[in-house]
């Protein structure tokens, strides 16, 4: 075994860590920002916007770490079970538990369109329990696939999903914090829309995949 090899064997094995760590703090990233979430109709009455900020740059920092763990797991080859489990679980808690809280406090607003409180309702958790379906129906036909062999990995429909259910929390947020206008809630109904469109189509796509 050359010196090469020798000084490479440490530095792998402290990287092999890494993913791991970055998705346990995603965790806990997570539960703090889901909790501000909550937190956040008990300020004052005047939109809390630092306060708000402050949860976005969380989510962003959040799925920024998403990002690295993977890429470091790939690069390196050291990906393990406990990766591939909790990493897509850490994923699921941080949008459906995001959508879930929106809809405890009563965001989107959505105050331009007239809509009655029980329209609001079903809009706020008519999103909600549409995504979780969608995750809960997705990783049971993962689950089923790969015990035949089938490879499940991630396709466009999915990505297109996570990007707009990402961009819909940031909408949320932002518009929570510093949109008041009628063009506001038109841009957030309009991504939602598009966000259960394609949660939906890429549930399809899934059920599609395991029945070829």
């Amino acid at each position: 075994m050359n010196a090469k090899t020798m000084d490479n064997k440490p530095e792998k094995g402290i990287i092999r860590h890494i993913p791991n760590a970055l998705t346990v703090g995603r965790l806990f990233l997570t539960l703090i920002f889901l909790g501000m979430i909550l937190y956040a109709p008990k300020l004052e009455q005047d939109k809390p916007a630092a306060f708000l900020m402050g949860a976005f740059i969380l989510f962003v920092v959040a799925g920024l770490t998403d990002i690295v763990d993977g890429y470091l797991a790939r690069k390196y080859e050291v990906t393990s079970r406990f990766g591939r489990t909790v990493d897509p679980l850490a994923d699921k808690i941080l949008v459906c538990g995001t959508f879930f809280c929106f809809a405890m406090v009563a965001q989107p607003r959505l105050a331009g369109f007239g809509f009655s409180e029980t329209t609001l309702h079903v809009i706020r958790w008519g999103t909600a329990v549409i995504l979780f379906a969608r995750e809960v129906a997705v990783q049971t036909l993962r689950h089923i696939a790969e015990s035949h062999g089938v490879n499940f990995g991630a396709v466009v429909y999915g990505k297109i999903k996570m990007f707009l259910q990402s961009f819909g929390i940031g909408t949320v947020l932002i518009g929570w914090a510093f949109v008041s206008r009628p063009w506001g809630d038109w841009f957030t109904l309009v991504t939602y829309f598009l966000m259960v469109v394609a949660t939906v189509l890429s549930g399809i796509q899934a059920l599609r995949r395991v029945r070829h």
